[in-house]
């Protein structure tokens, strides 16, 4: 079965060879299946491709020789298509005329009833002319017939209103048969159909003018179809607002404000124009005033789609807040000016832009965070005097406000969180009525407690804490080294939560009046302690600090332990006692602490005093709370009675200086006392008095007194000693808080 031999077949014998692959059940299967080894596999291939040059010889000839059919046969049938086109016209006008003739004749044989029939039933009277109701009920119908078709609206509705008026005066008086008043009945009923048709298609025109569409609408009301009528007028203006949006081009939203105005007074006007046409029409009829104001709420939520679509999301990269500020003052502007149309669409629109104004919110804080840290990683930590910006209404970011006195010190980056939070205020301000209190304290909180974070990792080996939030670990934040530095920034915090941010939002209240923009001052007091709280954060990182500095050397060893005082017995002469090293250091720190802030915080002296009350509680309650100390002092090896005196020394001393500096807290003070009392306790288990080893309260006074002097650079000699004999020696000259 070679191809040479396929190429000669002859016609039976290439449809006998072709006939296998035309029948349904071919199985190409069964066809390659015998084939087992590769010659039968290559003869297979070869006869294949024979028969497949064969057909397509034989499908081109059969393709030539019924050519000429073909195409005669194509010619024949779109002469057909062309003689059934004409067909159908044919029909389309006989169809037509049909119509016309019918309803033609159907007009002058009912005319001609109503004719006869009135005639017929008017009672006749002999030798009596007819009256003039009698000759108007023969010419009505004709009459109605020519307003109509004129289309003389007033007098056709004139006319029909006589009608009902004679029908009434007939049914009452009974000078009509009920045949004639039922006819005369139905030619006005025919006569309001009519009309209201025409009317209908009139007032849906597109093009219709304002005062024609009044007129029409007006009409179809005096037909007694109200509802309808109403429908209309509102269908009409929806269309021709239709018709005027599709020359705002959406690309104009490039321009915010412009196209948001535009597109405003597009939708607005329509609106007011709708209800100025029901009010002309329809009065102050309730029963008309929820459609139309569903149909203005419909159109008020498009206009806001399109402003949140087409304007909203592409500001905050040209203008921000104040740009979406603006779009939606607009808005509410020309929304507020509907109120005289007895249409109170605001709370719509407020409701429909309150979250798009929030997120913009959220944004622009956001934006502040990012401004923030970036310059906090540059910031000197120095206190200075802001900058004089002015803002839009003229008042300086000197000053919280005009005419107000100037901001205190701050460092730059708390000059611009301030600054920005002031701008922000001027920006929303005008959205009073949209009730953001809630969003715009919750951002200022956040805002505030991102940048205190950003403080505490300015702290020199600063801990995580609650405040150190995930996402300010790895800001790159300029360190404060000195105790200067760190103390202004407890200034930017403090100042801030206390003086700052509070002003702010009392001037948001403040611009909002009546209308409450914060509901309540418990949430302002909620707010403000929330604020406290992050300013406590850093504080007691401070604190913490350096509580740890003092407490432990560079080596990490401890510098106060129970062995120092459970060691001293043996070589320390109780004349040659003085406040341990650590405490004296507690109270240098605490001096020179107080010195800084006296000069950085003038006027904050409460401040000031929690600073230093705060430092002296954590390093009183580290040692309260060392499990390892009292373990040893309350251990085996009793304390000794100079071990129990320079105890009770070291924590007279510090309430001494704590009392003088005014910040001992009763809460410190309960602190040491328990301290004292527990190593009196431990000191007794070995069978001794505490009493009997210790000093009057004097001696202890004393020897503090003497020990602030020399620590503050002073000696004292009373009768040849160099500790104070007299315990009401003054040394109020020397409290920390008049260095």
């Amino acid at each position: 079965m070679g191809p040479s031999n396929d190429a000669k077949l002859t016609d039976s014998e290439l449809e006998q060879k072709l006939k296998a692959f035309k029948t349904d059940s071919f199985d190409p299967n069964a066809l390659v299946k015998p084939c087992r080894t590769e010659k039968e596999i290559r003869q297979l291939c070869s006869s294949l491709l024979s028969l497949k040059k064969s057909s397509a010889e034989e499908l081109r000839i059969s393709v030539y020789s019924d050519y000429t059919s073909f195409t005669q046969m194509s010619k024949e049938v779109a002469n057909i298509e062309d003689d059934m086109l004409s067909v159908r016209s044919l029909l389309s006008t006989q169809i037509t005329l049909v119509h016309d003739l019918a309803k033609k004749v159907h007009n002058e044989t009912l005319s001609s009833c109503h004719e006869h029939s009135i005639m017929d039933d008017i009672p006749y009277v002999e030798d009596g002319e007819p009256t003039d109701v009698e000759k108007w009920l023969v010419e009505f119908p004709d009459m109605l017939t020519v307003f109509l078709a004129e289309r003389r609206v007033d007098e056709a509705l004139d006319a029909l209103d006589k009608g009902e008026r004679v029908a009434g005066e007939a049914r009452e008086n009974k000078t009509l048969n009920p045949a004639a008043l039922s006819l005369l009945q139905a030619a006005i009923t025919e006569g309001r159909q009519r009309l209201s048709d025409y009317l209908v298609e009139v007032a849906s025109q597109p093009s219709i003018c304002g005062a024609e569409l009044r007129a029409t609408v007006l009409a179809i009301k005096r037909l007694g179809d109200g509802s309808l009528a109403h429908t209309l007028l509102v269908n009409a203006h929806d269309k021709r607002f239709e018709y005027n949006m599709q020359y705002l081009c959406p690309l104009s939203a490039s321009y915010g404000q412009a196209y948001t105005a535009c597109l405003s007074r597009l939708v607005l006007s329509a609106i007011a124009q709708a209800s100025s046409d029901s009010l002309a029409v329809f009065g102050k009829d309730p029963a008309y005033e929820p459609e139309l104001f569903i149909w203005s709420a419909k159109k008020i939520e498009a206009f806001a789609f399109l402003v949140k679509r087409d304007v909203i999301p592409s500001l905050p990269a040209s203008g921000g807040l104040r740009a979406v500020v603006e779009c939606v003052q607009i808005a509410l502007g020309h929304c507020s000016l509907l109120e005289d149309e007895r249409l109170d669409l605001y709370p719509i629109l407020l409701e429909i832009f309150r979250p798009s104004v929030e997120k913009a919110v959220e944004a622009n804080f956001k934006r502040i965070e990012k401004k923030i840290s970036s310059l906090v990683a540059v910031d000197d930590w120095v206190l200075t005097y802001p900058p004089s910006v002015t803002h839009t209404n003229g008042c300086s970011d000197a000053s919280f406000g005009c005419g107000t006195a100037p901001q205190p010190k701050l460092s730059c980056s708390a000059h611009l969180l301030n600054s920005l939070v002031q701008e922000f205020i001027e920006n929303v301000g005008p959205l009073h009525k949209m009730e953001l209190g809630g969003p715009v304290l919750e951002g200022m909180f956040q805002v505030f407690s991102f940048y205190v974070s950003l403080l505490i990792n300015a702290l020199p080996a600063s801990v995580d804490d609650e405040a150190n939030m995930e996402d300010t670990r790895n800001k790159v934040v300029r360190m404060a080294v000195t105790e200067a530095q760190q103390i202004v920034l407890l200034a930017n915090a403090s100042l801030l939560a206390d003086e700052l941010l509070p002003h702010a939002a009392n001037k948001l209240a403040a611009l909002n009046g009546k209308d409450g923009l914060l509901k309540s001052a418990s949430d302002i007091r909620e707010w403000r302690r929330r604020l406290q709280r992050c300013v406590d954060l850093l504080r007691d990182s401070f604190c913490r600090q350096h509580a740890l500095d003092l407490i432990f050397t560079e080596d990490y060893d401890t510098r106060i332990s129970a062995d120092i005082y459970i060691c001293m017995d043996e070589d320390v002469n109780e004349y040659d006692m003085f406040p341990s090293p650590i405490f004296q250091d507690l109270f240098i720190k605490l001096n020179r602490v107080a010195s800084i802030a006296a000069d950085m915080l003038s006027g904050r002296e409460k401040f000031t005093t929690l600073l230093l009350m705060r430092l002296t509680e954590t390093v009183i309650l580290w040692i309260s709370d060392d499990h390892h100390f009292w373990d040893v002092i309350e251990g085996p090896k009793p304390l000794g009675p100079l071990g129990l005196k320079q105890f009770y020394l070291d924590m007279e001393f510090i309430v001494h200086f704590s009392s003088q500096g005014n910040f001992l807290s009763r809460h410190l003070h309960q602190v040491i006392k328990g301290n004292m009392s527990r190593a009196m306790d431990a000191f007794a288990t070995a069978g001794v008095d505490p009493s009997s080893v210790l000093p009057e309260d004097d001696w202890f006074v004393d020897v503090s007194q003497e020990a602030i002097y020399r620590l503050n650079g002073k000696s004292i000699l009373f009768d040849g000693h160099q500790y104070p004999r007299s315990p009401s020696t003054s040394i109020s000259a020397y409290s920390m808080l008049s260095i």
